[in-house]
């Protein structure tokens, strides 16, 4: 699509990597499917086309991408196939992704926000002015599931932006590395896109639903055929156990975040247990029903 731009404004230029200086006459797109970067000569574009291809391609802020040397070596072998950074034998890092939405957004204050959150030094590389991944090392790391909420919460009444994380799985610094952080993109894409308002995702909050969303045809239809006419027939009853089964089957947490009394919330358990025979604290059918309910929700959004 991007070489297709070159005929649309005879001035714009095909870049093979991301330019390491600023061109201050272009506005600098990525295609992240393609790997490819484009610069379009301001002039010619019309602040209409100018929003249309932000839509479209990753808007790349030049100015604020300069790279440290740390972060520069990290840059090239995650997103450029460079060489695996200097580092002690046998280092072992997770990747924390982020994205942030919102506009005016100061790369420096951010950056400056999310490291005072980490007990030790990490690096931080921007991929674009939304998006970029902390890195962490085996040793350094500090924050904790629940202490990234927390994170998420800070940053957005001190900036007024949302972000929101993909917390990967600890790695060995090895060849294979850039293959688990494109996997782990992949998942972060897919849960943003289809967990509604979660900001805080891993690969046990995402995998299920990436899991239903890509059953076959005939598996959807089988799961499908022995719940979807209760959550058909009471959207009530879909939404509290959903919610009662998020929260670990506790009562107290769901009819709280329900705000339904727990004798409410018993009812609608015991009215899904009289119409369906399947117990939702044995794991077998909690399991079930719990996948049902990711494939009812993906067929509601459609």
């Amino acid at each position: 699509m991007l070489r297709k731009l070159l005929s649309l404004y005879e001035n714009s230029i095909l870049l093979p990597k991301q330019p390491d200086h600023s061109y201050e006459q272009f506005f600098i797109f990525f295609d992240e499917s393609q790997n490819e970067w484009i610069g379009i000569p301001k002039k010619e574009i019309s602040e209409k086309e100018l929003n249309l291809l932000k839509k479209l391609y990753e808007l790349v802020d030049l100015q604020t991408s300069s790279l440290k040397t740390g972060s520069q070596s990290w840059y090239e072998f995650l997103y450029l196939k460079g060489p695996i950074p200097p580092s002690n034998t046998e280092a072992y890092f997770r990747m924390i992704q982020f994205h942030i939405k919102g506009d005016g957004i100061n790369q420096n204050e951010i950056e400056s926000a999310l490291k005072g959150f980490f007990t030790d030094e990490v690096i931080i590389i921007w991929e674009n002015v939304n998006r970029g991944v902390i890195i962490e090392e085996k040793k350094l790391i500090s924050l904790s599931e629940k202490e990234f909420i927390t994170l998420s919460e800070t940053i957005e009444s001190d900036f007024f932006i949302k972000i929101s994380f993909y917390i990967g799985k600890i790695h060995l610094l090895s060849h294979d590395l850039p293959t688990y952080f494109y996997q782990e993109k992949e998942y972060f894409n897919f849960g943003k896109k289809n967990l509604g308002n979660t900001f805080n995702f891993a690969f046990e909050r995402v995998f299920p639903a990436y899991l239903t969303y890509h059953l076959q045809d005939e598996l959807k239809h089988k799961v499908k055929q022995e719940l979807n006419e209760v959550f058909l027939d009471d959207q009530e009853m879909f939404s509290t156990i959903k919610v009662f089964l998020e929260n670990n089957l506790n009562a107290s947490m769901t009819a709280k975040k329900l705000y339904i009394h727990r004798n409410t919330l018993q009812y609608r358990i015991d009215k899904f247990v009289e119409k369906t025979g399947i117990q939702l604290k044995d794991f077998y059918g909690a399991f079930t029903v719990f996948l049902a309910c990711l494939l009812f929700e993906q067929e509601q959004k459609k």
